[in-house]
């Protein structure tokens, strides 16, 4: 526990800044029209790609021992991963409801 308070008290700027930029993505989001969630939602499947590789290339070079980079990684790939089979299965969704009845 005190590895982490002494982590957190030297990166303090850092977890500021993260924690600023989730209240700004909770705003910018919440007031998206409801008509325009499924074009941002591909942008974020394409972003969330991205995201999947920088964790698996993290938890790549992680050293066995560091747990934190490890969890954080591991935790990255699965809520990417969820969030991209989502916006799919939701956007296909959204095509259907275009095509032309028979």
């Amino acid at each position: 526990m005190g590895n982490l308070l002494n982590w957190l008290g030297v990166h303090q700027e850092m977890v500021y800044i993260v924690i600023l930029m989730v209240f700004l993505g909770i705003e910018v989001i919440g007031r998206v029209p409801a008509v325009l969630h499924t074009p941002l939602m591909s942008g974020a499947n394409a972003i969330h790609g991205v995201v999947i590789i920088g964790a698996i290339i993290v938890m790549g070079k992680a050293e066995d021992d560091n747990y934190v980079a490890l969890a954080l990684g591991f935790l990255a790939v699965v809520l990417g991963t969820l969030n991209v089979v989502g916006g799919f299965v939701v956007t296909d969704r959204m095509l259907e409801m275009f095509k032309k009845r028979k």
